[in-house]
């Protein structure tokens, strides 16, 4: 974006219900911006704008929207532009985790975490771009991915591809929209406390319960708040950054795939098994 988010400015953001999308809604409500937001959790999604209409927010829209369904997001995007107009800054956040490695995953689930974590973003662009281009005013787009889209574990083999993806993506769309003065950001989260874990699916353990349990509790212990990210989102929009690393551990991946790529996996078990079995990222 041109310049700080504020009231004059249209947000539209996908999973805006909850986690990181809830926090990123609330944070562009104290800057007065118009909001649109979708989920697929429509009580939690009416809270969410609920807040934002209190923190100040100019204008919200919400809509129950699957990020999947390409019918369901050009119908959102053409009544944000309907009734709000082009986007200003475009959020694409919404995301599932799974946990499991290639051979435990079904076909089944491949389509279900493609759906969302990469056809998702697709679709987002796909249907809200078109009209920030069209106004020749510029504007951002901030990709969500994880600390998993540099460094792979063979723990998180699906949800490491559909987030590689967005980053290759990102990085693609970064350059091509340069002449619009449209600015591509990618944000990496670590370890952020958020829903998505509790809701994640297990495959190729004997336990799927205890091992969801587990990562849950360790990231309620760790409690890396999802406000941190959406602050970063925010700075990474106003500044323009390409890949955006948050939180100690996504910074240290990032380096040691960028500094050490044919020794950091090993680094990763001494580490603790940091994209283990307990702690997916």
């Amino acid at each position: 974006m041109k310049n700080e988010l504020s009231s004059d400015k249209i947000v539209v953001l996908t999973g805006a219900a909850s986690g990181i999308g809830r926090a990123t809604t609330l944070a562009c409500a104290k800057r007065g911006a118009s909001l649109a937001l979708c989920d697929v959790d429509e009580e939690r999604l009416e809270q969410a704008a609920g807040d934002a209409r209190k923190l100040g927010a100019t204008r919200v829209l919400c809509e129950v929207a699957d990020v999947g369904s390409a019918a369901a997001v050009r119908r959102f995007a053409e009544r944000v532009t309907r009734e709000l107009g082009p986007a200003d800054l475009l959020v694409n956040n919404a995301g599932v985790a799974m946990f499991g490695g290639f051979l435990h995953t079904s076909l089944e689930d491949w389509r279900w975490i493609t759906d969302t974590n990469y056809w998702g973003v697709v679709h987002g662009c796909h249907y809200f771009l078109p009209p920030m281009v069209e106004r020749g005013d510029g504007g951002h787009i901030v990709n969500v991915a994880s600390a998993a889209g540099f460094i792979a574990s063979e723990s998180l083999s699906a949800y490491s591809t559909t987030k590689y993806a967005v980053v290759g993506l990102s990085e693609a769309l970064r350059l091509e929209l340069a002449t619009h003065e449209i600015g591509v950001s990618v944000v990496c989260p670590g370890f952020v406390n958020t829903p998505i874990v509790e809701r994640m699916r297990v495959r190729g353990v004997d336990e799927p319960d205890a091992v969801r349990d587990r990562v849950t509790a360790w990231y309620r212990k760790r409690n890396y708040d999802p406000d941190r990210v959406a602050e970063a989102i925010l700075v990474a929009a106003r500044d323009n950054r390409a890949i955006v690393p948050v939180a100690p551990e996504a910074h240290l991946l990032h380096a040691l795939k960028r500094l050490m790529p044919n020794i950091s996996p090993k680094l990763l078990r001494l580490l603790g098994h940091v994209a283990g079995p307990e702690r997916p990222g």
